[in-house]
């Protein structure tokens, strides 16, 4: 059987190999899935995991759940020889081996790009993983537990005062959560006012959210200062040195929460291999999702899709021509590459990407939200409806989308879940704290030394009786 190995199990790769168990015959090809998590992340959720309205399991998918007929490895493929068609597996235990592969799929996603502010890489957070999601939800939640414990002052600023850094979709999705999730706990914590809550939003451009019109993004901006949120404009982080937040505007405040979502770059695995990359340092990869050469000559049984290939916009609204890196492009992508991937086998003809899309929609808290399609512009709860019900239709399986509405309706009723477990870091500490430990062993008794000439021996010592000390 053709061996098939895909590189990656977030959207793309999880659609491709999930589709490939559906339209491939019994028989017809052996497929791989590497990826060093057990869970594909439905990254637009992360946003509501952060704030408290969605479980953070219920916003990552099981591979092994649902691709019942595909190999999974827990692992990294470290290095591609395609000119051999072998991938070097490091699996998450054990020693890196060689693995033989008939046709690849390149789909490894992307990380979080940063750039070499001071500070940055030790005090912010990104959001790509359902891990940092949920750690910004507990440190929201651990700093309230604090402050409301502080006298006014400058610690209790600092625990109350959480920035984000970039005004994209997801930079102002979890902003406004987060302005969301706090004013709802303020109802909890009677030791803090509004006032006392501080959220800021460092935007490098002169607007924020692209993809929506300059008229929805100034509403965004509008609604949000009504809630006590700024978002500076044409403003740069220059330091977060030990939390201390220095704008190029001259302003400076100090801030324990720091959530960077200044963009994303084609995952660094990428320059172990031997395939063509772009100058952008993502995978060249034609309208069909084959990885092309300089010459945009086929290199044959390669493919790509999602955020680490630059594949072609041919609605051309694309940036730069190419699709965005977003969840929308991914999910199309990863359905359409299994079904060139079966053509492929088959003989058959292969097909092109096209997707013009439909519309962007963003949640900014409980019954905020902003859409824009074209021309038309929707913002308020009609926005948030059809955000949450985009969103909802799009969550790959009924399972997962059966846990995550009826998540929504168990919230309607009873509220968020405000329930930090941020000493799950720790999870021994409790144990450790009062563990019975072995006493440790007595020392050895020394051996007595031998005593100088003219001095009484251990056969002169005296003999303690009754307490009386005498001589033998």
């Amino acid at each position: 059987m053709p061996k098939i190995l895909i590189v990656g199990g977030g959207y793309a790769g999880f659609y491709t190999a999930w589709k490939l168990e559906n339209w491939l015959r019994r028989g017809e090809a052996e497929v791989t899935v590497v990826d060093p998590l057990p869970y594909m992340t439905y990254q637009p959720f992360l946003p509501e995991v952060a704030s408290g309205s969605i479980e953070p399991r219920h916003a990552v998918v099981s591979l092994r759940r649902h691709l019942k007929s595909t190999k999974i490895i827990a692992g990294k493929v470290t290095k591609i020889t395609h000119g051999e068609k072998s991938a070097t597996i490091t699996p998450n235990i054990g020693e890196a081996y060689e693995l033989e592969y008939d046709m690849i799929v390149v789909t490894a996603g992307s990380v979080s790009r940063t750039f070499p502010i001071p500070g940055v890489a030790d005090e912010a957070i990104g959001l790509k993983t359902i891990e940092e999601a949920v750690a910004i939800r507990d440190r929201i939640l651990t700093n309230f537990d604090k402050a409301s414990q502080l006298p006014e002052g400058a610690e209790r600023d600092r625990l109350l005062t959480f920035v984000v850094v970039g005004g994209g979709f997801a930079g102002i999705e979890i902003f406004a959560e987060m302005r969301s999730f706090a004013s709802d706990l303020l109802s909890k914590y009677p030791e803090l006012a509004f006032e006392d809550t501080h959220f800021h939003l460092i935007e490098a451009m002169g607007r924020i959210m692209p993809e929506v019109s300059l008229k929805t993004a100034g509403w965004v901006i509008k609604n949000l200062a009504e809630r006590g949120a700024e978002i500076h404009l044409d403003t740069q982080l220059k330091s977060a040195v030990g939390g201390v937040i220095e704008l190029s505007t001259g302003e400076s405040f100090e801030s324990d929460t720091i959530v960077w979502t200044a963009g994303v770059m084609a995952s660094p695995m990428l320059k172990n291999t031997d395939l063509p990359i772009e100058e952008r340092g993502r995978l060249r990869v034609r309208p069909d999702l084959r990885v092309h050469d300089e010459n945009n000559e086929i290199v044959i049984d390669a493919w790509g899709a999602g955020d680490v290939s630059a594949v072609p916009d041919l609605t051309g609204g694309g940036v730069g021509g190419f699709c965005v890196p977003n969840a929308q492009h991914a999910v199309r992508q990863g359905k359409l590459l299994a079904k060139n991937l079966v053509a492929e086998l088959r003989g058959e003809e292969v097909h092109e990407y096209f997707h013009k899309n439909a519309g962007a929609v963003a949640g900014l808290g409980i019954g905020v939200g902003a859409f824009q399609s074209g021309k038309i512009g929707i913002t308020g709860i009609l926005a948030w409806f059809m955000h949450r019900g985009y969103h909802g239709l799009a969550m790959p399986s009924y399972e997962r989308k059966f846990r995550v509405i009826w998540g929504w309706v168990l919230n309607f009723f009873l509220g968020r879940d405000i329930v930090s477990l941020e000493a799950r870091v720790t999870p021994r500490a409790a144990f450790e704290e009062f563990a019975s430990r072995p006493r440790p062993a007595a020392p050895a008794a020394a051996a007595p030394a031998e005593a100088p000439a003219g001095h009484p021996g251990p056969a002169d010592a005296p003999v303690v009786v009754g307490g009386a000390v005498s001589k033998e």
